[in-house]
């Protein structure tokens, strides 16, 4: 092992892992095919996989899986790290299990893809609209001034009630208890009126969502997800958290990285509805993970996730199996907001419905990426699709940081991944 030199004496307040001197005895790699199957060169795969090594040296991620899928083959899908055992509040005689890319992770935000789709889904069977006024489908919704707000509000952050009260999730075990959400969500205040501007809505959005969805269909979302997206298409993760005798399969998160001083810390706990060690300590408890919360408790692989996006690019088919119509994924990512300011979050996003969207120049995807679309996790998570280079991609890493030195390697990372896929004519794209 080896480490990001320390001050004796000092407390390491940088919070890395000690990364192993040999990275091949701590990486794998599993169903990959060819790069020439994907319409690439070999030497392309390789620097995308020394761009995700230079990364893990920073010591920020105890485990990282990258999975790129381009023009429908698996082109990469490895893991460097541990899944337990290397983080650095573990004991130096912990347990260290290596990670695969078989094993799962919770990604957070990138949830709220999941739960994009599900809603679209049942907007393309004619169960909802975008325009459906949220009190007709939650009784009570109206209450506080948010009797216009729509589905279409929610889905791209502009309904105006981005956050709930710290108290809504500080007894997890009330998580099943969809009365007692319920009345939380008819309490909340907005702070605007729905569509004036934008606002990440980090949890809240989610459990609206969820409450349409079952308000509409009678069953929940997770039910819904499982019988129309994965059963048919043989998931075997990707839903909200996973069965009880699942837990110990799903890779440990760990809080990393330079703690944050006011104002930033005062920024990311509003947009994240609680301060970062608390939320890091309530996603790793067994009611979280076995629960359901539509925008942030998705628990899947890079391979998986990636997956998923190859369905939307592959314009709602895949193995043969159809479950949306690509007008209806083109909708899903129509743009909603160019670069606006998110109050929320601090910086200027586009949005669709229910999705990011790349950009020219600041964009997630890398640079000239206008078409694509996906969704960052909390932090450093990411699962996109690029109609424009054949491309469905996720990063799932474990390390929960900021802002650190090295943050340039993960935007790095997926410039690299942008870079090494040449784009195809128009006419073979599939949304």
């Amino acid at each position: 092992m080896v480490s990001v030199p320390r001050i004796p004496g000092v407390p390491d307040l940088f919070r890395r892992i000690k990364v192993p001197s040999d990275l091949e005895a701590v990486s794998a790699a599993s169903e990959e095919q060819s790069a020439e199957a994907g319409g690439l060169e070999d030497d392309a795969v390789e620097r995308i996989w020394r761009s995700t090594l230079a990364w893990y040296r920073s010591g920020i991620h105890p485990a990282i899986q990258v999975c790129v899928r381009r023009e429908g083959a698996v082109v990469l899908n490895r893991a460097v790290g541990h899944a337990h055992g290397n983080g650095p509040q573990d004991s130096e005689d912990a347990e260290k299990v290596p990670a695969t890319p078989a094993t799962p992770y919770c990604v957070y935000s990138a949830s709220k893809a999941i739960t994009a789709f599900v809603v679209h889904l049942l907007i393309e069977r004619g169960v909802l609209a975008l325009d459906d006024r949220i009190c007709e489908h939650i009784p009570g919704y109206e209450r506080n001034g948010k009797n216009d707000i729509t589905v279409g509000h929610v889905l791209s952050h502009r309904a105006g009630v981005p956050n709930l009260p710290r108290e809504a999730l500080a007894d997890l075990s009330r998580l099943p208890d969809y009365e007692y959400m319920t009345e939380i969500l008819c309490d909340a205040k907005p702070f605007h009126a729905p569509g004036r501007y934008l606002a990440y809505h980090a949890v809240a959005g989610g459990f609206i969502l969820g409450a349409v969805v079952r308000s509409a269909t009678g069953k929940d979302i997770r039910q819904v997800l499982t019988e129309e997206v994965l059963d048919p298409l043989c998931f075997r993760w990707t839903s909200y958290g996973v069965r009880e005798e699942d837990l110990g399969e799903v890779g440990t998160d760990y809080l990393t990285g330079p703690p944050l001083a006011p104002p930033l810390s005062n920024l990311l706990s509003r947009a994240l509805g609680s301060p970062l060690g608390e939320l890091i300590e309530a996603t790793a408890d067994p009611r979280f993970l076995t629960g359901i919360v539509p925008a942030a408790n998705t628990v899947t692989t890079a391979f998986e996730l990636s997956r998923f996006f190859e369905l939307m690019r592959r314009g709602g088919e895949l193995d043969g199996v159809r479950v949306m119509k690509p007008e209806t994924i083109r909708t899903a990512h129509t743009e909603q907001s160019h670069l606006e300011l998110d109050f929320s979050l601090g910086f200027p996003t586009r949005f669709g419905y229910g999705f990011m969207l790349g950009a020219q120049l600041l964009s997630l995807y890398g640079r000239d990426t206008q078409e694509a679309f996906g969704h960052l996790g909390f932090t450093n998570i990411l699962g996109w699709a690029d109609p424009e280079r054949a491309l469905a991609v996720a990063v799932i890493t474990s390390g929960k940081p900021t802002l650190y030195p090295e943050i340039t390697r993960f935007y790095g990372l997926m410039q690299r991944i942008t870079s090494e896929a040449p784009k195809v004519p128009r006419s073979e794209w599939m949304v």
